[in-house]
């Protein structure tokens, strides 16, 4: 297969929808933590303000300014990131990581809708794009949960 017809197939229409309907962009009034991270390789960046409610997300906004593989992860993590605390967003990401870099399953419920990035697994130069929406979401987390024990 051609590399055009690979990136065709990795740019699937299901990935497009998700970065064009990336819920939950509107930003907090007041967030308890926020957390930015940047893939170096290519500049994207997720920034992920959040509150919690006895250890759960219980508001979450995130600003993603990212590729379309990028924005499709953020689409799927702020579909679901609400009502999670930190275990289950580090499960997440961990799952999501050996996804791409190792061959693992996609991760599981509520974030298997990260499945529809497994074609990605061979573009390593997008990978650090991928990760940034959990990666900014655990790290916004656990400065919440610092703050509120503080």
């Amino acid at each position: 297969m051609s590399a055009e017809a690979d990136l065709i197939k990795l740019y699937s229409g299901k990935i497009l929808q998700l970065a064009a309907d990336i819920p939950h962009t509107e930003p907090l009034d007041q967030p308890m933590a926020s957390a930015k991270k940047r893939s170096p390789l290519c500049g994207s960046t997720v920034t992920v303000s959040l509150n919690v409610d006895g250890g759960r997300i219980s508001a979450f906004s995130q600003d993603v300014k990212a590729c379309a593989l990028g924005q499709a992860a953020a689409a799927v993590v702020g579909a679901n990131a609400i009502g999670r605390d930190a275990a289950e967003i580090e499960k997440a990401r961990d799952q999501l990581k050996a996804m791409l870099k190792e061959g693992g399953p996609a991760p599981e419920a509520p974030f298997d809708g990260l499945e529809v990035l497994m074609p990605a697994r061979d573009y390593r130069n997008r990978h650090a794009s991928i990760m940034l929406a959990l990666e900014a979401t655990l790290e916004a987390l656990n400065a919440a949960r610092e703050t509120a024990c503080a």
